[in-house]
């Protein structure tokens, strides 16, 4: 890692900025002398949160859109490196949902959505900023995949295929930009309390504040991590079930059976305000 490409990130862009983790994420990292682009679909939850990042010293702009609408990202994000080249990406929006009632198939709607944000809406925020970056010879890319992307969750088939998926592509990102300067640092939180959390209907080990998660996300990309999974006992206990057959493995997902409650803000259409 170079002198360069460790200094401290004065351009942040954060996705999902509106949502528990990103909102608190933001105020974790808001700071005199930093500039943060807050992205996300509700504008007034934007607007109130760029004030808090505001009243912490730090500068804020904001951008009501959705991640799925690549040229729409893709534009915002070339004007603003234009004005202020971007030293830090987060990736973080994503939604979750669950199997049918009676443990019936997730519809194709909700597949669709969870693989449109959850991964094609990660890709098309790297994808806005990563060449600028790879020619400056620095900057940072971080992806907030999950544990469920470690290890699936059976009730959330779709939901921990993307976040595999996220895991995937930073693997790949990592190994192809190293040699430019660009860090790559892959996230992995458990359950974490937010609106999205409240509308999981099971066991949540080890769950934490937003807040507290925030923190601890912060100083991984601090430290350039390339890959953090917390909270630790449970990335342990599903490194270590990785380990096992298969069959044997299955066994001990029971304890995650869980029902996903639709979320308020999507009712099928594209048009739906988040």
């Amino acid at each position: 890692m170079t002198a360069m490409a460790a200094r401290d990130p004065e351009v942040i862009v954060l996705t999902g900025a509106s949502g528990g983790i990103g909102t608190a994420l933001a105020r974790e990292l808001a700071r005199p002398g930093r500039r943060l682009a807050l992205i996300a679909r509700d504008q007034e939850k934007l607007d109130a949160l760029a004030n808090v990042v505001r009243e912490k010293g730090a500068e804020a702009e904001t951008a009501a859109l959705d991640i799925r609408d690549r040229d729409a990202l893709h534009a915002f994000l070339a004007d603003l490196d234009a004005r202020h080249p971007v030293d830090l990406v987060i990736a973080n929006a994503g939604v979750t949902a669950g199997l049918g009632p009676g443990r019936s198939r997730e519809t194709d709607h909700e597949a669709d959505r969870q693989i449109d944000i959850n991964y094609r809406g990660a890709v098309n925020t790297v994808t806005g900023v990563v060449e600028p970056m790879r020619l400056r010879g620095r900057g940072q890319i971080v992806l907030v995949a999950s544990l469920a992307g470690m290890r699936a969750l059976p009730d959330m088939p779709s939901y921990s295929a993307t976040k595999a998926a996220v895991i995937a592509y930073g693997h790949s990102l990592r190994g192809w930009l190293a040699p430019f300067g660009v860090d790559v640092t892959i996230i992995c939180p458990g359950f974490v309390t937010s609106p999205m959390s409240a509308r999981h209907k099971g066991s949540k080990p080890f769950e934490m504040p937003a807040e507290k998660a925030a923190v601890k996300m912060r100083r991984a990309i601090e430290k350039r991590k390339a890959f953090y999974a917390f909270p630790f006992i449970l990335a342990t206990g599903i490194r270590l079930q990785n380990l096992l057959p298969a069959r044997i493995s299955d066994l001990f997902m029971g304890g995650f059976a869980a029902d996903i409650e639709e979320d308020p803000r999507y009712s099928g259409s594209d048009q739906d305000r988040g």
